[in-house]
Protein backbone atom coordinates (compact mmCIF):
# COMPACT_ATOMS: atom_id res chain seq x y z
CA UNK A 1 0.00 0.00 0.00
CA UNK A 2 0.95 3.41 -0.80
CA UNK A 3 -0.29 6.68 0.77
CA UNK A 4 0.27 10.59 0.64
CA UNK A 5 -0.50 12.12 3.35
CA UNK A 6 -1.06 15.71 3.25
CA UNK A 7 -1.65 17.80 7.08
CA UNK A 8 -4.80 20.00 6.28
CA UNK A 9 -6.81 23.29 8.20
CA UNK A 10 -9.45 21.94 5.71
CA UNK A 11 -10.23 19.12 3.33
CA UNK A 12 -13.17 18.40 1.48
CA UNK A 13 -14.31 15.76 -0.82
CA UNK A 14 -17.31 16.40 -3.63
CA UNK A 15 -19.01 13.67 -6.15
CA UNK A 16 -21.36 15.20 -8.29
CA UNK A 17 -21.62 18.11 -7.09
CA UNK A 18 -22.34 16.78 -3.41
CA UNK A 19 -20.14 17.30 -0.54
CA UNK A 20 -19.56 13.38 0.55
CA UNK A 21 -17.24 14.43 3.69
CA UNK A 22 -15.25 17.46 4.96
CA UNK A 23 -12.61 17.65 7.52
CA UNK A 24 -11.12 20.53 10.22
CA UNK A 25 -7.55 20.34 10.90
CA UNK A 26 -6.26 16.64 10.20
CA UNK A 27 -4.90 14.60 7.33
CA UNK A 28 -5.71 13.58 4.27
CA UNK A 29 -4.75 10.34 3.48
CA UNK A 30 -4.49 9.44 -0.23
CA UNK A 31 -4.15 5.50 -0.81
CA UNK A 32 -3.19 3.40 -3.21
CA UNK A 33 -3.62 -0.63 -2.92
CA UNK A 34 -1.36 -2.92 -4.98
CA UNK A 35 -1.59 -6.65 -5.94
CA UNK A 36 0.56 -8.13 -3.16
CA UNK A 37 -0.81 -6.21 -0.53
CA UNK A 38 -2.85 -7.56 2.62
CA UNK A 39 -3.78 -7.29 6.61
CA UNK A 40 -0.09 -6.57 7.83
CA UNK A 41 0.28 -3.98 5.05
CA UNK A 42 -3.24 -2.26 6.69
CA UNK A 43 -1.98 -2.77 10.31
CA UNK A 44 1.45 -1.50 9.64
CA UNK A 45 0.03 1.74 7.84
CA UNK A 46 -2.70 2.60 9.29
CA UNK A 47 -0.69 2.81 12.89
CA UNK A 48 2.09 5.23 10.80
CA UNK A 49 -0.35 7.03 9.95
CA UNK A 50 -1.87 8.16 13.18
CA UNK A 51 0.69 8.20 14.90
CA UNK A 52 2.74 10.24 12.79
CA UNK A 53 4.27 12.84 14.55
CA UNK A 54 3.81 16.20 11.90
CA UNK A 55 1.75 18.71 13.86
CA UNK A 56 3.39 21.33 15.67
CA UNK A 57 3.39 20.97 19.33
CA UNK A 58 3.71 24.65 21.92
CA UNK A 59 7.58 25.06 20.92
CA UNK A 60 6.75 24.92 17.21
CA UNK A 61 8.50 21.73 16.64
CA UNK A 62 6.39 18.70 14.72
CA UNK A 63 6.07 16.87 17.66
CA UNK A 64 2.19 15.80 17.78
CA UNK A 65 0.36 13.20 15.87
CA UNK A 66 -2.98 13.68 14.64
CA UNK A 67 -4.57 12.14 17.87
CA UNK A 68 -2.91 14.11 19.73
CA UNK A 69 -4.34 17.43 18.51
CA UNK A 70 -7.78 15.61 18.01
CA UNK A 71 -7.61 15.85 14.53
CA UNK A 72 -9.60 14.78 11.74
CA UNK A 73 -9.02 12.13 8.72
CA UNK A 74 -9.95 11.89 4.97
CA UNK A 75 -9.25 8.98 3.24
CA UNK A 76 -9.80 9.32 -0.62
CA UNK A 77 -8.61 5.89 -2.76
CA UNK A 78 -6.11 6.58 -5.71
CA UNK A 79 -4.94 4.34 -7.81
CA UNK A 80 -3.01 6.48 -9.56
CA UNK A 81 -0.38 6.05 -7.01
CA UNK A 82 1.11 3.46 -9.01
CA UNK A 83 1.50 4.63 -11.38
CA UNK A 84 4.29 3.78 -14.53
CA UNK A 85 5.77 6.78 -16.18
CA UNK A 86 8.77 4.69 -17.19
CA UNK A 87 7.71 4.36 -20.86
CA UNK A 88 6.49 6.51 -22.97
CA UNK A 89 4.60 9.61 -21.85
CA UNK A 90 0.99 7.85 -20.81
CA UNK A 91 1.06 6.32 -17.39
CA UNK A 92 0.43 2.82 -16.52
CA UNK A 93 -1.39 1.65 -13.95
CA UNK A 94 -0.47 -1.80 -14.22
CA UNK A 95 1.06 -2.43 -10.85
CA UNK A 96 -2.75 -1.02 -9.25
CA UNK A 97 -4.61 -3.57 -7.91
CA UNK A 98 -7.84 -4.22 -9.93
CA UNK A 99 -10.97 -3.40 -8.00
CA UNK A 100 -12.11 -6.70 -6.33
CA UNK A 101 -9.27 -6.60 -4.98
CA UNK A 102 -8.39 -3.32 -3.97
CA UNK A 103 -12.37 -2.13 -2.74
CA UNK A 104 -12.34 -4.67 0.43
CA UNK A 105 -8.86 -3.39 1.21
CA UNK A 106 -9.40 0.04 1.13
CA UNK A 107 -12.74 -0.84 3.09
CA UNK A 108 -10.62 -2.16 5.67
CA UNK A 109 -7.71 0.30 5.67
CA UNK A 110 -10.30 3.03 6.47
CA UNK A 111 -12.30 0.69 9.37
CA UNK A 112 -8.88 0.45 10.85
CA UNK A 113 -8.11 4.45 10.41
CA UNK A 114 -11.18 4.63 12.69
CA UNK A 115 -10.38 2.26 15.17
CA UNK A 116 -6.89 3.25 15.60
CA UNK A 117 -8.08 7.21 15.51
CA UNK A 118 -10.78 6.18 18.18
CA UNK A 119 -13.55 8.05 16.09
CA UNK A 120 -14.91 8.29 12.55
CA UNK A 121 -13.37 9.25 9.44
CA UNK A 122 -14.44 10.49 6.35
CA UNK A 123 -13.95 8.79 3.12
CA UNK A 124 -14.82 9.34 -0.50
CA UNK A 125 -16.27 6.85 -3.06
CA UNK A 126 -14.18 4.24 -4.50
CA UNK A 127 -14.22 4.99 -8.26
CA UNK A 128 -16.13 7.64 -8.81
CA UNK A 129 -15.40 11.32 -9.78
CA UNK A 130 -14.21 13.08 -6.95
CA UNK A 131 -13.18 16.67 -6.61
CA UNK A 132 -11.00 17.00 -3.34
CA UNK A 133 -10.08 20.51 -2.40
CA UNK A 134 -7.52 20.97 0.75
CA UNK A 135 -5.94 23.44 2.50
CA UNK A 136 -2.51 22.10 3.17
CA UNK A 137 -0.82 23.30 6.49
CA UNK A 138 2.67 24.15 5.98
CA UNK A 139 2.78 22.45 3.14
CA UNK A 140 3.18 19.50 5.18
CA UNK A 141 3.04 16.05 2.37
CA UNK A 142 4.76 12.91 3.64
CA UNK A 143 4.98 9.66 1.18
CA UNK A 144 4.85 5.94 3.01
CA UNK A 145 4.86 3.16 1.12
CA UNK A 146 3.98 -0.53 3.12
CA UNK A 147 6.71 -2.40 1.11
CA UNK A 148 9.75 -0.12 2.55
CA UNK A 149 9.29 -0.80 5.88
CA UNK A 150 13.05 -0.35 6.55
Amino acid sequence: MRVVIQRTKRASVTIDGYCKAEIGQGLLVLIGVMDEDNEEDIAWLTKKVVNLRIFDDENGVMNKSVIDVNGEILAISQFTLFASTKKGNRPSYIKAAKPEMSVPLYNRFCEALRTELGKDIGTGEFGADMKVELINDGPVTICIDSKNKE
